[in-house]
């Protein structure tokens, strides 16, 4: 199944087509009063760790080493993934933030993780949970 995830800063204008709107940032963005936004969510769990988040903007790492941290935050907690996931399956998802250069903030890397979790969720539903039943036919002797 495809899912529909889009990235975006959230100082931009809402539109109709955004779908879920999930802000992923750590802290609330400056200026911006919680009831402009139209959110339907505003989850921390799923951005980066403040340390990790402090040690990228004071440019003490790269965007690869943040990127590389990151995913192992995500991966070390998958379950800080699911409330993501399930906006994800209903409809088209649109993770915001307030940083002002999207392609060098966490979101596409939160957005490789998730579609890879969805993936990999799909995967298993596919997959036999127990081997066939034979109850029902006559033994033979």
């Amino acid at each position: 199944m495809a899912y529909d995830i889009a990235l975006k800063r959230i100082y931009l204008p809402i539109e109709a087509e955004d779908g879920a709107r999930v802000l992923v940032d750590r802290l609330w963005p400056r200026g911006k009063p919680r009831e402009a936004l139209s959110l339907t969510d505003w989850y921390r769990d799923a951005s980066p760790s403040p340390t990790l988040r402090r040690q990228y903007h004071q440019q003490e790492i790269s965007h690869f080493v943040f990127a590389v941290r990151y995913r192992g935050e995500l991966r070390d907690h998958p379950e800080h993934l699911v409330p993501l996931m399930r906006h994800a399956r209903r409809r088209r998802l649109t993770l915001l933030t307030a940083a002002r250069n999207i392609e060098e903030s966490h979101l596409p890397v939160l957005r490789e993780a998730l579609l890879k979790a969805l993936r990999d969720e799909d995967a298993a539903d596919l997959e036999l949970a127990s081997p066939p039943c034979y109850a029902h036919l006559p033994i033979k002797t």
